[in-house]
């Protein structure tokens, strides 16, 4: 269902939006939890090591995709605020134009150079024709991935966030069912759990277009409008070259982090491939307030609301901290316990210590809990100014993680062994986090007095029969 956010109660849109998207990461990462289960308990903790390996190359290309995504999006979203429909579906098409290229060259690249990304990763020889299996599979299922997050991008930017959680539901269950499948009954292994994620996005892919194509008339494409333009396609890759560079400097400091992990041995990479796992599962609250406010910034950039903006900021500032103290308290409750369901704790391996790995990751969440409201900060200030149409700054605060992180890793690592490893994240978010809150208060200053959001409070005024100051 179409939403305007910038009209009614900031609070309310807010939160309404933020809970479908914080339902649909949950359910996503209900599946990756799901999967590494599976595979630790199926196949071997050498395959969850595998895994955990490996995964945070699969996530710096997904994230560029992600971010490319997102902000082709953000311009579609401001489209849709300022009721220009003809410029929503110029935006479609570009944005279609500008995802097909990105994934053919992502796709071709990844799989022709990723035994040397393997190498560079430091990936122990033991697992290392595991993990090769595990990517080249799932790296085939990247141009799904993005054209189906594309796809949510579009809807979102049309302020609901419902529909896209519904089919995130449909794809998480498939995946963990076709996972299960194909370990146990197909015996695929490790390359079981990379083709359900292959096929369950090739299906949910195909139902989301149909679905959308029917049910929303303003993102099904005039053929008047699918033209190519050059102008129109450069402002869109302004916004999303920079977004992509963003998300892709901070996967790649995580790459970095995981590389010196890596260099400690399997039962290191399993407790902290699994403690991400649950640390992840413990922010999805935040990084859905975070996604909540860049479309309600975008909407309201584009409508010339800024007092709007800077109302939802201080709305989703409160939220911040009220679930940082929530993952901080439910993370100190359970956190041991949901590492543990992550290995089979009968395997009597001498290779691998199932209490070290319960233990090492304990440490990670106890350290990483006491940071969450600084993780916060990057994400709502962040993703608000990312709604605005400004990425540089967005692009510095994740230079800045990528430096905080990567010396903190490989310098505490050396220092003080593994330990240091669990530092680096946190000491990169209060670093970012800082930096991202001061610049978002800049950018409220610069803009307060601007004639356009002068004149777009005056006809927000007029709208809901005010009077004009």
């Amino acid at each position: 269902m179409i939403n305007d956010l910038t009209i009614g109660n900031p609070l309310t849109l807010i939160i309404k939006f933020a809970i479908p998207l914080l339902l649909g990461n949950l359910f996503m990462q209900l599946y990756q939890i799901s999967d590494m289960i599976i595979v630790g308990h199926l196949i071997s903790v050498n395959a969850l090591a595998a895994v955990g390996a490996s995964t945070p190359i699969y996530m710096v290309f997904l994230m560029i995709a992600f971010g490319f995504t997102g902000g082709l999006t953000v311009l579609t979203a401001q489209y849709f605020g300022a009721k220009d429909y003809n410029g929503v579906q110029k935006s479609v098409f570009h944005c279609l134009l500008a995802c097909l290229t990105l994934s053919i060259l992502m796709t071709v690249g990844l799989l022709f150079f990723l035994g040397d990304i393997l190498r560079i990763m430091n990936i122990p020889q033991e697992i290392f024709s595991l993990a090769y299996d595990f990517m080249f599979v799932l790296i085939c299922s990247y141009p799904f991935i993005i054209l189906y997050n594309l796809l949510f991008g579009f809807i979102r930017a049309l302020g609901d966030s419902k529909t896209p959680l519904y089919f995130l539901i449909f794809c998480s269950l498939i995946n963990i069912v076709l996972n299960f499948i194909f370990i146990k009954e197909f015996r695929w292994g490790i390359v079981g759990s990379a083709a359900g994620t292959l096929v369950a996005n090739i299906i949910s892919l195909t139902i989301c277009f149909i679905y959308m194509w029917k049910k929303f008339p303003l993102l099904r494409l005039q053929k008047k409008y699918m033209r190519y333009e050059p102008e129109i396609m450069r402002e869109h890759i302004n916004l999303a070259f920079p977004m992509a560079l963003q998300y892709s400097i901070l996967s790649f400091s995580i790459m970095i982090v995981q590389s010196v992990c890596n260099s400690f041995g399997t039962d290191i990479i399993a407790a902290f491939s699994t403690a991400f796992r649950v640390e992840q599962f413990a922010t999805q609250p935040i990084i859905a307030l975070g996604l909540a406010m860049a479309t309600y910034s975008a909407q309201n950039w584009g409508a010339g609301l800024l007092s709007r903006i800077r109302k939802g900021v201080g709305y989703a500032f409160i939220i911040l901290i009220i679930l940082s103290v929530f993952g901080f308290l439910l993370i100190r409750q359970i956190g041991e316990s949901m590492i543990a369901m992550f290995i089979d704790t009968g395997e009597t391996s001498q290779a691998n210590n199932t209490a070290l790995i319960i233990e090492v990751g304990r440490q990670y969440l106890l350290i990483s809990t006491l940071f969450y409201f600084f993780f916060g900060l990057i994400f709502v200030f962040r993703n608000t100014i990312q709604g605005m149409g400004k990425p540089l700054l967005p692009v510095l605060s994740s230079l800045t993680e990528l430096i905080v992180r990567s010396f903190a890793a490989k310098y505490l690592a050396v220092v003080i062994g593994y330990r240091g490893i669990m530092y680096a994240g946190p000491l990169s978010w209060v670093a970012s986090g800082i930096l991202v809150a001061c610049g978002y208060f800049y950018y409220i200053h610069k803009f307060s007095k601007t004639g356009y959001f002068k004149i777009g409070e005056i006809k927000q005024q007029l709208r809901e029969n005010q009077p004009v100051d």
